[in-house]
């Protein structure tokens, strides 16, 4: 078997005098810490496009929901008659309204 030498001094050297090395380095550095799309920059940018993509699928539920609500309101009369009277209190000509107002258990 054979045993694997470390690494020489005189190699390490050599390698450090290496033009295309330096500059490989520092091209590295650069682009993970000085760059624009630094590794934090991107990290911040993940973190972005995820609380994005989260607000994108509550505002599609939303509008699915309001959608599903607004074809039966055009389909279905009694349904159209029933939303009116719940949000907007709305009445027949002969009918009093009673609004209930449940007591709050504070007293």
């Amino acid at each position: 078997m054979k045993i694997i030498q470390p690494v020489s001094m005189k190699r390490l050297i050599d390698l450090f005098k290496n033009k295309f090395f330096l500059v490989t380095i520092a091209f590295v550095v650069w682009m993970i810490f000085f760059d624009r799309n630094d590794l934090f920059s991107q990290y911040q940018y993940h973190q972005q496009v995820k609380k994005l993509r989260l607000e994108r699928d509550f505002y599609k539920a939303q509008t699915d929901q309001v959608t599903k609500e607004l074809k039966e309101l055009t389909t279905n009369p009694q349904q159209m008659e029933k939303f009116a009277r719940e949000k907007y209190l709305m009445k027949k000509a002969n009918e009093d309204v009673y609004v209930v107002v449940p007591e709050s258990k504070d007293k």
